[in-house]
């Protein structure tokens, strides 16, 4: 029935782009995500109510999911939204490009969720480093009530963010769905997401993970600290372990497909950036795009690059239009 279930964090991404010294003012750690509460996320939209902005649905593995579809699969996604403005927003924007949402997001039938839908404020500065500030909002409180069992027992693959680490009940829906999928012989793709998931919920990362996956994605900065190290091959060695294919994302050297059968390194496309927003969430799906259609782990993550590549030409976590992810198929 689907390509891809997608489980992960509902969010209503809105970029804006600033410069260094916003950050300074604000005491922001550049270059990471950050997760705030609602009363500091209004705070920040109010310093930047005047600069202009663009807003989509997002949250990484919902990008990821996007770009699935995109690519010409079929995708659904599981997650927990508010029967807010926002979660009316980012119901209507992802099921547009014809991935298919829990009937459930908003809540059951007469017992509507309460809450406010999860936002996360992307700020970019001139050098396309990418900054994220995110409320979880009702997101935080996602659980396996929302995940929908049926649909995981009908897909091929299963992908799942980190970024579930940072809530128990997400956690907890993240193992069932990899426990579901050990069952029924589905793939199980993991995200480590961002650095600070390493560092600060790696217990959750490792129920996550359990005793191994499929597939794994990471950044280099994400390997290093996995492993505690300064050495990438001491941190794929590792990572090795958790899975017997590891793509290790490397910014614009390219990256790193580790398998025991068509690994191998993935040359960088020469691009100029101006928003790194999304470009590991598109790497992601274009993987898991190119492997449903047969390529090599190294084919696959060769059209990864040139996928992220051409997002990063673009302001945005995603392309324009869902139209613009059937043409990068010419790349494959």
């Amino acid at each position: 029935m689907y390509d891809v279930f997608g489980l992960g964090n509902a969010l209503v991404d809105t970029e804006v782009n600033i410069d260094d010294g916003f950050l300074h003012t604000h005491r922001i750690a550049k270059g990471h995500m950050t997760l705030v509460d609602t009363e500091l996320m209004q705070s920040l939209v109010a310093a930047v109510a005047d600069l202009p902005k663009n807003s989509c649905s997002g949250g990484s593995a919902a990008n990821t999911i996007y770009a699935v579809q995109g690519l010409g699969l079929k995708a659904c996604y599981n997650c927990r939204l508010a029967p807010d403005q926002t979660g009316d927003f980012f119901v209507q924007d992802l099921t547009a490009s014809g991935v298919e949402i829990n009937a459930n997001a908003q809540g059951a039938e007469g017992h509507k969720n309460s809450g406010s839908s999860g936002q996360c404020l992307v700020l970019i500065t001139d050098d396309a480093e990418r900054t994220m500030m995110t409320d979880l909002g009702i997101s935080v409180e996602l659980s396996v009530n929302e995940v929908n069992t049926t649909a995981l027992q009908n897909s091929r693959y299963y992908y799942v963010e980190g970024y579930m680490a940072a809530s128990p009940s997400a956690t907890a829906a993240s193992v069932h769905c990899r426990e579901v999928s050990e069952r029924h012989g589905i793939n199980v793709a993991v995200s480590l997401s961002d650095v600070s998931m390493v560092e600060f919920c790696r217990d959750g990362l490792n129920q996550m993970l359990g005793n191994g996956i499929n597939q794994l994605f990471c950044n280099e900065e994400e390997a290093l600290s996995w492993a505690n190290t300064d050495r990438i091959d001491i941190a794929i060695k590792e990572l090795k372990d958790i899975a017997p294919e590891v793509y290790v994302t490397l910014g614009a050297k390219g990256s790193i497909a580790v398998a025991k059968e068509g690994g191998g390194e993935a040359s960088g496309v020469a691009v100029k950036p101006v928003d790194t927003t999304g470009a590991g969430d598109i790497y992601a799906g274009a993987v898991l795009a190119a492997r449903c259609r047969g390529a090599t782990p190294a084919q696959a993550a060769q059209f990864a690059n040139r996928c992220a590549a051409e997002l990063i030409t673009h302001y945005g976590a995603r392309l324009t239009a869902i139209e613009d992810y059937h043409r990068l198929l010419d790349k494959l």
